[in-house]
């Protein structure tokens, strides 16, 4: 196996952990879910691949506790999330409004190219019932 198509394979085992969660997961969360389905990756190599896929802006990234969360990005636009802080389950906000109030605040501030990130946390439904 040549290391390109290995590197590959262990990109395409990521995803698929990744694509089977609406959570937020940490590189060790997929390491051990990827070690469960009997897939050979490294745990260095999931910290690689998370950071390269986050770059290519394939992945959401959040802050955890301990180190980031990785969700696969469902959709392109630029969104926000509501966090799940007992499950970790993700559900994607778009807000109009808010990317406008971004913009005229920056804009009466005489800033430019401004960038921003809004998370909100709670508690989902269902871990509320449980």
């Amino acid at each position: 196996m040549t290391p390109s198509s290995r590197a590959t394979r262990q990109r395409a085992a990521i995803l698929e952990v990744l694509a089977a969660d609406r959570s937020f997961l940490s590189a060790r969360q997929i390491h051990a879910s990827l070690e469960r389905r009997a897939r050979d990756v490294a745990l260095a190599t999931v910290y690689r691949t998370l950071k390269s896929l986050s770059r290519q802006g394939a992945l959401d990234t959040i802050p955890g506790e301990s180190e980031s969360l990785y969700c696969l990005c469902r959709s392109s636009e630029h969104h926000h999330h509501l966090v799940c802080r007992s499950c970790g389950i993700s559900i994607e906000l778009e807000n109009p409004a808010l990317e406008s109030w971004a913009s005229r605040v920056a804009d009466e501030h005489g800033f430019e190219a401004v960038d921003h990130t809004l998370e909100l946390y709670g508690t989902c439904r269902r871990c509320s019932a449980g």
